[in-house]
């Protein structure tokens, strides 16, 4: 089964309950978060099979309407992309740690996709929105090389094109800083 993930951000929080609502009635998705984030926005994120995602999408943009900000869906997604915005799995070891923060949460999750498919890298944490502004980041780590590989691939993902705020790779980062992403 060819997994995707599906997004729809509203500008109104009310609304954006209503479509998620909708999302979760059309077809057979799971949800990975429904919430409101900063700043007075609601954000909708779900997966399963591209078809089933891609008409929840359909219906939830006609739900949301004018409300509608962004919406995307993502066939193929890698599951390590899942699994950090649910924040379910930790590496066990940091050699290097990339960085990619960007001004739209759809950025952020087509940036983690692109860089841990160009690299052998793990995603730490995928961050969407919520308390940082509706700005979004990623943490990746693996060897130096593979990080630097990915965060370039996934900075420059065309679907991202014009997101980036900023991109960073620390190599053999001090240990209280790695304490303080987990």
């Amino acid at each position: 089964m060819r997994r995707a993930i599906g997004f729809i951000e509203l500008n109104s929080i009310a609304k954006g309950i209503e479509t998620a609502d909708i999302v979760l009635k059309t077809a057979e998705v799971g949800l990975l978060f429904s919430k409101a984030g900063c700043p007075g926005k609601y954000y909708i994120l779900f997966h399963g099979d591209v078809a089933a995602v891609q008409a929840s999408v359909d219906t939830g943009v006609v739900t949301g309407g004018d409300h509608v900000i962004d919406s995307c869906v993502i066939p193929n997604i890698d599951e390590k992309v899942i699994k950090a915005i649910n924040m379910t799995s930790l590496p066990e070891e940091m050699n290097a740690i990339g960085i990619m923060e960007f001004y739209s949460v759809t950025a952020s999750v087509y940036g983690a996709d692109a860089a841990v498919k160009a690299a052998e890298v793990e995603l730490v944490d995928v961050r969407l929105g919520t308390g940082i502004g509706g700005k979004s980041f990623v943490i990746l780590t693996g060897e130096v090389a593979a990080v630097r590989a990915a965060v370039e691939c996934g900075v420059n993902t065309k679907a991202a094109e014009g997101m980036l705020i900023s991109s960073v790779v620390i190599p053999s980062p001090h240990p209280e800083l790695l304490e303080s992403l987990l």
